[in-house]
């Protein structure tokens, strides 16, 4: 990493950092309105944030930040002295004051980075070696996405699906409330859904289908197959009955006091703890 300082809010070096919030020239979506190509980068925001980037397939290919938080990240990168070395990645260095013109607010956190995408990953390559994934369909909110993800790695599972209907899983917001994790927990989207479960039970996985149904079977004794796919829908409408009967069990988790559902991260979180406590996921 070499250190670059960044008087100009203009200086077109930081323009993979600009307009953060914009709707139509946000770095990091993949196309703009009125089907324009976009950059498609990652961005990712904070300390921690930016370890888990430098530590994942999403190599960074710049940063931006203030002096304290280069401090703070001296034990994840090596930083040359010379500014003519092409080869390391620019920390471009700014005040707090500068680098808000250029982001488009206040950023707390004090440092952003950025990457361009890898190849997506295929369905066969994520569920390859895998024992308990996460299959979403429909779910378009990206902090119930980022919260998926950072359940998904603090329980032990070991990928992430998406079928149609899902947002983004490496929009900002989805990636910042992952706390990183959006980047190291592999994912992969489905080509065809929900002909695309037929791949997943190739592989020898057990779906089971989360629902508030009170005629399903109770989700704890349905979690200690040896392979274990869980889907998640929707807030509200959640799986499609297509989806639900495509699946080997419909699964549910007792509730109380004339409630019917919880928030779709929290019954994921929920289902993979019991598929944990089964104790059938290190077998």
């Amino acid at each position: 990493m070499r250190v670059i300082d960044i008087d100009d809010p203009a200086d077109d070096r930081v323009d993979d950092f600009r307009d953060l919030n914009s709707v139509d020239r946000r770095p990091d979506l993949p196309a703009l309105p009125g089907g324009r190509p976009g950059r498609g980068l990652v961005i990712a925001e904070g300390v921690l944030v930016a370890q888990r980037m430098i530590a994942s397939r999403f190599a960074p290919h710049a940063f931006l930040g203030v002096s304290r938080r280069l401090d703070e990240l001296a034990d994840d990168v090596r930083v040359v002295g010379e500014p003519d070395v092409t080869a390391a990645v620019p920390f471009y260095r700014a005040t707090a004051e500068v680098m808000a013109e250029i982001v488009g607010f206040h950023l707390n956190r004090g440092v952003l980075g950025v990457a361009r995408r890898p190849p997506i990953l295929s369905v066969d390559e994520v569920l390859s070696g895998a024992r308990t994934v996460a299959i979403l369909e429909g779910v378009n909110d990206h902090e119930n996405i980022g919260s998926i993800f950072r359940n998904a790695a603090g329980l032990g599972v070991d990928a992430v699906l998406f079928g149609s209907g899902c947002a983004d899983p490496l929009y900002r917001r989805s990636v910042r409330v992952s706390m990183g994790h959006a980047l190291l927990v592999p994912s992969a989207q489905f080509d065809d859904w929900p002909a695309g479960l037929d791949d997943v039970h190739r592989h020898g996985f057990t779906t089971v289908s989360l629902t508030p149904d009170p005629q399903a079977a109770v989700l704890a004794e349905s979690v200690d197959a040896e392979r274990v796919a869980f889907l998640v829908g929707a807030e509200g409408p959640g799986l499609a009955r297509a989806t639900m009967r495509a699946t080997h069990v419909q699964a549910r988790i007792p509730m109380s006091r004339g409630t019917d559902s919880l928030n779709v991260a929290t019954a994921a979180a929920i289902a993979f703890y019991e598929r944990v406590r089964s104790g059938t996921m290190g077998q």
